[in-house]
């Protein structure tokens, strides 16, 4: 991951910023990619569409209860029904 590094940038009169070369080569970003923008404590946080989903997958990872998965459960209660019906 890059150092903290400063960029100062411009916001162009559409509201566009460009994210300079340097910050888009160490995130793997290449043209057409998409990042997720939010604000964060009063920051503007831009982040890979991949990143933001592995953040989000390690959240709900905390809450997840351990043991076997819902989903099996769930697939082996339906095929019983469908074996009984």
């Amino acid at each position: 991951m890059m150092t903290s590094q400063s960029f100062p940038l411009t916001i162009a009169s559409n509201g566009r910023v460009v994210i300079p070369a340097a910050i888009r080569a160490t995130l793997g970003l290449a043209d057409g990619d998409r990042v997720i923008a939010r604000v964060e404590d009063g920051a503007l946080v831009i982040e890979p569409v991949a990143a933001a989903v592995r953040r989000a997958q390690a959240i709900v990872a905390r809450h997840a209860r351990p043991g076997p998965s819902v989903v099996d459960e769930l697939i082996a209660e339906r095929r019983a029904e469908a074996a009984r019906e």
